[in-house]
């Protein structure tokens, strides 16, 4: 047989470029920063070379990592409004391999002045695609609002992943997310896909907690990650010290949790 006689489909080429991951939920307080922040430290523990893009005005995943939003030169929202290349903006993190795009106040406005910009949702794509070469994987933490900046995270992203609370309402809004996600899918990013949805918050004292886990793994199979993020006070501390949770408590419960998400990302062993 002729290898075009052969059955055998040829092998797909490798995807190009870092895995681009926006963190996002339009629900405030579900631990998008937290999931940010630790799981782009226990990757780049890994030794996978991570960006994390800080994309909310209230710069929590930047503040978190050690770094002072009023010190900057350059931020995300110089790179979104400014045309100033991402490059400028990224600053070293404490934990070998991390680096971060950081944001400060000024990106509040961004949503107001992107409105008549050209090419206003692909600004964010644009500017990432010009470091891509230099990291593994991209960490988008989004704002919690469906506004032009996630628009920009999605339109970037090549993946989604979505961190949800095990509470009460755990599940509402994300019908709306995902309808979000699926219209930049349609619209301005056909890469895009839903990859993960982690449970955060985890109490496993309490029967709700249990409960919700059930019923998103029903709803979402798969897609659900194995790893469990638990609620501790270690995770809430790290920030205020400007530390992931692999650095501030590396034995913590969490820091194991965060670990095990990572490896189970990146498709490792766990």
């Amino acid at each position: 047989m002729t290898t075009s006689d052969s059955p055998i489909a040829p092998r797909p080429p490798e995807p190009q470029g870092p895995r681009v991951v926006a963190i996002a939920n339009q629900k405030g307080g579900v631990g998008k920063t937290t999931t940010t922040i630790n799981l782009g430290a226990a990757a780049a523990e890994l030794g996978h070379r991570v960006l994390i893009v800080d994309l909310d005005p209230q710069g929590n995943a930047s503040t978190g990592l050690g770094i002072n939003p009023r010190s900057l030169e350059s931020s995300i929202y110089d790179v979104l409004l400014h045309d100033v290349p991402l490059d400028d903006a990224i600053e070293a993190a404490s934990v070998r391999n991390l680096f971060l795009a950081p944001a400060n106040l000024d990106l509040a406005g961004a949503e107001i002045e992107l409105v008549p910009a050209f090419s206003r949702e692909l600004r964010l794509k644009n500017a990432i695609a010009a470091v891509a070469d230099d990291y593994d994987l991209v960490l988008i933490d989004c704002p919690p609002s469906l506004g032009l900046l996630t628009v920009n995270a999605l339109a970037a992203a090549t993946e989604v992943m979505v961190p949800v609370q095990c509470e009460y309402y755990a599940l509402e809004g994300l019908g709306q997310l995902l309808r979000n996600v699926d219209l930049v899918q349609r619209n301005l990013n056909s890469a895009l896909r839903l990859s993960a949805i982690v449970l955060v918050m985890y109490d496993a004292r309490t029967n709700l907690a249990h409960q919700v886990s059930g019923e998103v793994r029903e709803h979402f199979g798969s897609t659900v990650c194995r790893a469990v993020i638990p609620r501790t006070v270690r995770l809430s501390e790290a920030p205020s010290f400007g530390q992931p949770i692999t650095v501030f408590d590396p034995t913590s419960r969490g820091a194991v949790a965060y670990r095990d998400l990572a490896r189970e990302f990146a498709g490792e062993p766990t």
